[in-house]
């Protein structure tokens, strides 16, 4: 495909005639984190242009750089993504192919040609798509093109994880026991489990990101997770291939950041704590780790080193490792590019990782000495995704934002994005919304800014995972630093269920409720004036309600002064006041004392409000005594009967389906296949029946809902 350039004025007319709500203009939020201690030098000469073979929030944090070094950019976009924000931040944008990531984002050819007809002197590829990819990093260098990132042997050897533990072995890195070499079958897979012993790690040999991983507790799931780990490493990273080796029971994965220049010098910059995750994927990280002491963090640093100079490595990168409780560190892998947490490691450092690519790639030597890194203070990143918590800890989301607010009014709170109000979120790529991070001067201080960032972090049009991740930073188990890898299925082992109210929080919720229901009917009375309410209706002080949660009813007493109520709750009294202003998606309140920030989502003429409260999304219905004694009599809706059909729990493609009309399925067989995200997801029978009908098929797109297939 040819490539097509966009200027600026054409691009801001085709937004606006795409989506009107879509703003034209982008600005730089004013605050930031902290400083960093990097000069931009506007008389050192790196590159006049760069392309960013990316997109998203990642393409939006590489152009803040360049902006800063005096660099022009160059965004590349698919048509879908042609308003998106990191094409209206670039100097230049060059439509690359269709949505598809292969037609894309992953299409060298169109890439170079987009490279070629902008003059770009460099490429920054940022992580994912062609971050790690050999072939275009040579075919750059044929260009006579600078790749932003080490050269094609580094990408090589430590791409291959199968060729990267042998590398690391010579190198005196410590290493998990495992086979060290490409298990060809289902067969052998099984024999090289048992003779390492369980559990074991399946992975991709050419994975990143955790796909095309499992973890095996015996033959049957060894088996399953070949299959499944071959599919989706073919699918991510075109290449089968998997190893396997042993799997360390509650683990730390802990990696060390490392810079290197073209000039023999490299330096690890200190550790992230990446240890929550859901399916081998981080969710929250943080800066330093409470665990590692300075000994432990010196080991890992300097093997870091040695492995980074044992490839000749030049650029920013990472050393993962997995650490068991008693600090014994094991290399799991090294990422040959930037990571999607490196903003905390620059909180603590002080350096812009991106500037120190870009210096490295030009040639240029690093501008520190190791005792010169520091670690100032803490750093907490959340990951914040349009996925639904509710569902394996988080399934894919689409949906168009129809609200979107960043908490960037607070103190240390920074957010890496590449979406604004009005963006879609789309089945075709990661359904990242942001990178929320916050600091302090002390780990708890960070915690705190993040707890409230969460709370005031506006996101409508989309199911996303912040009631997830505020539970987490919450957790006592977190807060004590008692994690591990296995840190969500231990806490919730029946899956998350969102914050669990106690006494106190309930009633917080209900009077709170309660509250905004009244102070929306006086402000609906105001406006409609005296001809349809009577002036009375302004003057009244009291209310007798019942509150519906759930299936439970409490009722009410409600008093108010002025812009504060006093509700009785369950014989005890609350006290809720605040400005009201029900035009603001946040409604900050007090609650006995105790500053909250709620949000209501949604308000019904039935007196049903939904109030995000403490993160999490709770429906109350608010009903005057008489109505709620009649309701009861109100016939309940029947549930469906979901042990006899298959819904899709995501929007997705069908990869497979195994069962046809008339066939028998036991309970727990599998049915279909959906992919979303390039995650792959068995879909199984709830009970033994006979299949009535399949309502799907391969290469299929399905929704969030769909009907898969029926039983008898």
């Amino acid at each position: 495909m040819a490539a097509h350039i966009v200027t600026p004025a054409l691009l801001r007319f085709l937004c606006a005639a795409k989506n009107a709500s879509v703003q034209t203009r982008w600005r730089m939020p004013a605050n930031t984190v902290a400083q960093y201690s990097t000069v931009y030098d506007p008389n050192e000469k790196t590159f006049d242009k760069i392309l960013i073979a990316n997109r998203g929030e990642i393409a939006c944090r590489v152009i803040k750089t360049c902006k800063k070094m005096g660099i022009k950019t160059v965004a590349v976009h698919s048509d879908v993504d042609s308003c998106a924000v990191h094409v209206k931040m670039a100097d230049e944008a060059v439509c690359v192919g269709p949505a598809p990531t292969s037609k894309s984002y992953l299409n060298m050819d169109a890439i170079m040609d987009a490279i070629l007809s902008t003059g770009a002197q460099a490429v920054h590829p940022g992580y994912g798509f062609l971050s790690e990819n050999k072939e275009f990093a040579k075919r750059l260098e044929a260009e006579g093109v600078t790749f932003i990132g080490p050269d094609t042997h580094a990408i090589q050897a430590m791409g291959d994880k199968i060729e990267s533990k042998l590398i690391a072995k010579a190198a005196k890195v410590n290493t998990i026991p495992g086979f060290d070499g490409v298990v060809k079958n289902v067969e052998e897979a099984v024999l090289i489990a048992r003779e390492i012993g369980y559990p074991v790690m399946i992975k991709a040999s050419a994975g990143g990101g955790g796909k095309g991983m499992r973890t095996s507790w015996n033959d049957e799931e060894t088996k399953e997770g070949f299959r499944f780990s071959s599919q989706e490493a073919a699918s991510s990273f075109g290449d089968s291939r998997l190893l396997i080796e042993k799997f360390i029971d509650s683990p730390r994965h802990i990696e060390i950041q490392v810079l290197a220049d073209k000039h023999g010098n490299a330096l690890w910059l200190n550790e992230r704590e990446c240890s929550i995750q859901r399916r081998n994927q981080k969710v929250v990280e943080e800066a330093p780790s409470m665990f590692l002491d300075a000994p432990t963090r010196r080991a890992m640093g300097e093997q870091a080193v040695q492995l980074a100079k044992a490839v000749q490595y030049s650029s920013a990168g990472t050393v993962e490792f997995l650490v068991d409780s008693q600090k014994n560190f094991y290399f799991l892998e090294m990422n040959t590019r930037l990571q999607v947490e490196h903003p905390i490691t620059e909180c603590i450092t002080g350096l812009d990782l991106v500037q120190q690519m870009i210096r490295v790639a030009k040639g240029f030597p690093l501008q520190h000495r190791q005792e010169d890194i520091p670690i100032n203070g803490w750093a907490v990143e959340s990951r914040v995704y349009a996925e639904d918590p509710y569902k394996s800890f988080g399934l894919p989301s689409i949906g168009r934002l129809s609200q979107y607010q960043e908490p960037l009014n607070l103190d240390k709170v920074r957010v890496d994005s590449g979406i604004q109000e009005g963006s879609d979120i789309s089945i075709y790529y990661d359904p990242m919304i942001s990178k929320l991070v916050t600091y302090g001067a002390t780990r708890a201080e960070a915690l705190s800014k993040m707890e409230d960032a969460l709370d005031n972090y506006v996101i409508r049009g989309v199911t996303h995972n912040i009631p997830l991740l505020r539970e987490i930073i919450t957790h006592p188990r977190f807060i004590s630093g008692d994690i591990s890898t296995n840190f969500l299925p231990e806490v919730y082992p029946d899956g998350f269920k969102g914050h669990q109210l106690s006494v106190e929080g309930r009633r917080e919720l209900l009077a709170s409720a309660a509250a905004l229901y009244i102070a929306a009917q006086l402000r609906s009375h105001k406006f409609l004036g005296n001809m349809r309410v009577s002036p009375a209706s302004q003057e009244r002080h009291s209310w007798e309600l019942c509150a519906e949660l759930g299936k439970e009813r409490h009722p009410l007493a409600v008093t108010r002064s002025g812009n504060t109520f006093t509700v009785e709750v369950d014989g005890e009294k609350v006290v809720v006041s605040g400005e009201w202003n029900l035009a603001s998606p946040l409604l900050p309140v007090t609650i006995n004392s105790t500053t909250r920030i709620l949000q209501c989502l949604s308000r019904d003429a039935s007196g049903e409000i939904t109030l995000q409260y403490l993160g999490t999304t709770f429906k109350v219905r608010l009903l005057s005594r008489l109505v709620a004694s009649l309701s009861a009599h109100m016939p309940e809706k029947v549930p469906e009967d979901t042990s006899s059909i298959l819904r899709s729990p995501m929007p997705g493609s069908v990869v497979a389906v195994s069962v046809k009309p008339g066939d028998m399925v036991a309970e727990g067989q599998e049915i279909c296949v959906i992919e979303a995200m390039k995650m792959q997801n068995s879909m199984t029978a709830a009970r033994t029946a006979k299949v009535k009908s399949v309502h799907c098929k391969a290469g299929e797109t399905v929704g969030e809902g769909d009907l898969l297939v029926e039983l008898e």
